[in-house]
């Protein structure tokens, strides 16, 4: 058992399985839903970029590469200056909704090399700039561009040319569960020295000023030669040391309302009093005087010579440490480097390639390095004013008002801490079950989290995203917990039922509502609204389901179907080793089987296209299918399960209900989707019947519809040359395929269902078509791709998806890799080769990298297809 399985046997045994240390920090606080007290909701203009330089939040912190207590008491980041920016660079820029022509977009170069569970050994690179920061340049042509164009990235302005930046590396590095080794290694990449400043910045969340609940203000202060201790009553004592700097200094983590509102500042010891003694020589002298804050930093100044590397080491500790850079601290970093690769080489398989190898690492290391402290109270929130916006009935009753029982403070996933530094509830499945490849523990804690009293709704809704936590996000949550029973029980040779019990109780709940809120007809067609898809509909499908207008989805009631049979799974497994459990699963498999016969009889499959479709159902008039080609229609491949003869034999009431149910069925010519093999001793379960599923497949896996050289396209490419129309109330709407970013202002734009390629998808047909396989053998061959001519078993065609998912990440023979596109000019370069980002979705047509990219949370999936790729090998 490698130090770093350990640790996490030890972290097993806690409430919550977490490390009390680790990067915990946002990487954007402003702009959120938290921090607005607007009238109108408008969180991106009421506290903007230009204000978290000197504006204190109420939720939480934000920072550059930051770490801190899972309660965020105490924050530590680093901040930066090259002499030549407006303000220090302590957290990363990206324009707002308004600014971006696709949405918010983050405008930085930045990598998360490596991380364990336990973060005892962590790595993080930033690319800083030489030259001033391109702040307007990034601002104005972002916001000149039309949607038709592609964003304009910090790559195509000329900051980086030549080489000419600082690589910035961070590394901590424990040597116990309180004591954190910093390690901050400036490497020049320019031809020519150049001046740096350094400021590694410990504060603290300001839980002290207007409806903070700190009744003691925390506070720093000398404790010897270039050492600082840390005094805070909830977390305890701490000690900081540093190497000596050329400047050390105390200022306060508490609103600048001189810039802010335009009020005098009770003091000059403001947020921002570092950008102003650093940058403008302001105050310098009060601040070296002072001796004792809330924020503090050393300051190092350095002129780095070409290719030279700077390290600068700090420690925080809650022990005082007599040499607390002795001859075993470098050597600490070395230890916990060589105990990470240990770990990973225990739970990758043996033979990936290389290359591949790197992108499983830097998948997960992304995925870890997305822990976030998320603080929202919507009760707190929305009684309150933040001292700077008056509080109004409007807002009282405006965004989330009928969440009040939320009150959220938990280290969170988060699917990308800039883009998205807010949990939402199925990329939350997604990301639970990339997380139960290296901790399944913490995994099954985080999607048992969202099922929690403090989460779920009374009425069994779950809390879709902070921005409406009314929202309707697929169900997939019985389907990851699946997912993850199966990933921990190949690892360790064990399924956790009590987990199964508990999810299976939460969902109970959740199905209901369902039922009850969704189905509105009581027949089994459900309607759920955008569902997570954003604009992949040809109008917004949740402004829409209301009043005259009723939209029957096929994908709603694909992932119902889904959602029942992942419930019975659930079930079964329970009820082998608990027989309570058995009338559970009788009951969710002929559930499963009312869904599907609903999507199979109703007016949702069209046999003129082979193809199912949403049903737009008006007063007065027919039902109209939305004729789309879409992943809407591709939803009903997920439901697949298999049923073993053990199962039968060890639960006869299951077994003797489900044969009168077949007979029955069969009997009255109803939909029964049960096939066999000649053997007997495995039952297959899906909602598409064998001629439906093979004239699927066909469009599936033909490369001019739904299949690129990357994967599974959202929108067939059928959709270019023919756009679809469709007339409502006189109003013309139209979808096209756009393989790139969205030409939508659907959901603020910034996301595009309408033909890139999403791995979170891809991942559950790949696992669908691979069951389906191992029932079928070579007793179903389809043609791969479709026009070939090649036959092929489903089993095979899953590893030949899985491949081209993968393939986007690999480089090809001239050295580029898809995902970086016209910018893989600076990937070639020895010093950024190896560096992988993981992006929202992916061009459709080249593979290319599109929307936030850092959405670790789900695109780290992949590494799961690289392993199960290795496996087959």
């Amino acid at each position: 058992m490698t130090e770093e399985h350990k640790r996490l046997q030890e972290n097993a045994k806690k409430e919550v399985p977490l490390e009390k240390w680790g990067p915990y920090v946002s990487e954007r606080q402003w702009g959120t839903v938290r921090e607005d007290y607007s009238e109108y909701g408008d969180s991106w203009g009421y506290f903007p970029f230009d204000h978290a330089y000197c504006r204190s939040y109420f939720w939480g912190e934000d920072g550059l590469a930051g770490i801190s207590d899972y309660f965020q008491n105490l924050c530590f980041a680093i901040a930066l200056w090259n002499g030549k920016d407006p303000i220090l660079k302590e957290r990363l820029f990206g324009v707002g909704n308004y600014e971006g022509n696709h949405g918010e977009d983050v405008k930085e170069l930045y990598y998360y090399l490596d991380n364990v569970p336990s973060h005892y050994y962590m790595e993080y690179l930033y690319k800083y700039p030489q030259q001033a920061f391109p702040y307007d340049q990034l601002r104005t042509e972002s916001k000149n561009r039309s949607k038709d164009e592609p964003e304009y990235e910090i790559l195509d302005t000329d900051v980086f040319k030549d080489s000419r930046y600082f690589d910035v590396k961070i590394t901590y590095a424990k040597t116990d569960s309180t004591d954190i080794g910093v390690k901050i290694s400036i490497t020049n990449r320019y031809q020519k020295a150049a001046a740096i400043t350094v400021l590694p910045t410990l504060w603290f969340y300001n839980r002290w000023t207007k409806h903070g609940s700190l009744k003691t203000k925390p506070n720093f202060s000398p404790a010897g030669k270039n050492t600082v201790f840390a005094e805070h009553s909830r977390l305890g004592n701490y000690y900081f040391y540093y190497e000596e700097p050329d400047d050390a200094l105390y200022t306060d983590n508490e609103t600048n309302t001189q810039i802010v509102t335009g009020q005098p500042n009770e003091s000059i010891f403001t947020k921002d009093a570092f950008h102003q003694a650093i940058i403008h020589k302001t105050h310098v002298n009060e601040l070296r005087q002072r001796k004792s804050g809330t924020k503090f930093s050393p300051v190092y100044h350095y002129t780095v010579k070409a290719g030279e590397t700077i390290d600068i080491y700090c420690r925080l500790s809650e022990k005082q440490q007599d040499d607390p850079f002795d001859s075993d601290f470098e050597k600490l970093f070395e230890k916990r480097k060589k105990e990470a690769d240990a770990f990973y080489a225990e739970i990758f398989p043996k033979g990936v390639k290389s290359d591949l190898a790197k992108v499983q690492r830097q998948a997960l290391a992304g995925l870890l390095w997305s822990k976030q402290y998320y603080h929202y109270d919507i009760e707190k929130w929305l009684s309150n004013s933040d001292g700077i916006a008056q509080n109004n009935d409007r807002r009282k009753s405006g965004r989330n008002n009928d969440w009040k029982h939320l009150k959220n403070q938990d280290v969170i996933s988060m699917p990308d801490k800039w883009e998205y530094p807010w949990y939402a509830a199925w990329d939350q499945s997604f990301q639970c079950i990339s997380m139960a490849v290296v901790d399944p523990i913490f995994a099954k804690n985080q999607l048992l989290l969202l099922m929690r009293e403090w989460y779920m709704k009374p009425d069994g809704q779950l809390p879709s995203y902070e921005w409406n936590f009314s929202d309707v996000n697929p169900p997939v949550q019985a389907w990851a917990a699946m997912e993850i029973f199966e990933i921990e029980r190949k690892t360790t040779g064990k399924g956790d039922i009590d987990f199964l019990k508990k999810v299976f109780h939460k969902l109970l709940i959740n199905f209901t509502w369902w039922i009850n809120r969704k189905d509105r007809k009581g027949d089994n067609i459900f309607e759920g609204g955008f569902l997570g898809l954003d604009n992949i509909g040809v109008f917004n499908r949740s402004y829409h389901d209301q009043g005259d207008i009723q939209l029957e989805q096929a994908d709603g009631t694909s992932w119902m179907g889904v959602y029942a049979l992942s419930m019975m799974d659930m079930a079964l497994e329970i009820a082998m080793v608990d027989s309570s459990f058995e009338d559970a699963a009788t009951k969710f498999f002929e559930h499963f089987i009312l869904i599907a016969e609903a999507l199979n009889e109703h007016f949702l499959w069209n046999e003129e296209d082979q193809f199912f479709y949403d049903v737009l159902c008006m007063r007065d008039a027919p039902p109209q299918p939305l004729r789309i080609q879409s992943i809407v229609g591709l939803t009903s491949l997920y439901a697949v399960a298999t049923i073993k003869k053990e199962v039968f034999e060890k639960l006869p009431d299951f077994a003797k209900r489900f044969d009168w149910y077949k007979k029955y069925r069969l009997k009255n010519n109803r939909f029964w989707p049960k096939e066999e093999h000649s053997d007997g001793n495995e039952l297959l379960l899906s909602m598409v019947q064998t001629d439906r599923l093979k004239s699927m497949l066909k469009r599936l896996f033909d490369e001019q519809e739904f299949l690129s050289d990357g994967g599974i396209r959202a929108l067939s490419k059928y959709h270019e040359a023919h756009p679809y129309s469709v007339t409502i109330n006189g109003e013309v709407h139209t979808i096209q395929y756009d393989p790139g970013d969205s030409t939508s202002d659907m959901f603020g734009g910034n996301s595009n269902w309408r033909g890139p390629v999403w791995i979170p998808i891809n991942f559950i047909i790949i696992q669908s078509i691979r069951r389906l396989g191992k029932f079928y053998h070579d007793s179903l061959m389809v043609e791969y791709p479709t026009g070939s001519g090649s036959q092929m078993n489903l089993f095979n065609t899953s590893t030949e998806l899985a491949k081209r998912v993968i393939s986007m990440f690999e480089k090809d023979k001239e050295g580029n890799r898809p995902i970086y596109g016209p910018y893989n000019w600076f990937y070639q370069q020895p010093e950024n080769e190896e560096l992988i980002l993981f992006f929202e979705y992916f061009h459709g047509d080249t593979g290319r990298g599109l929307g936030a990219n850092h959405q670790t949370g789900w695109s780290a999936l992949v590494a799961e297809l690289i392993s199960e790729l290795a496996d087959k090998a």
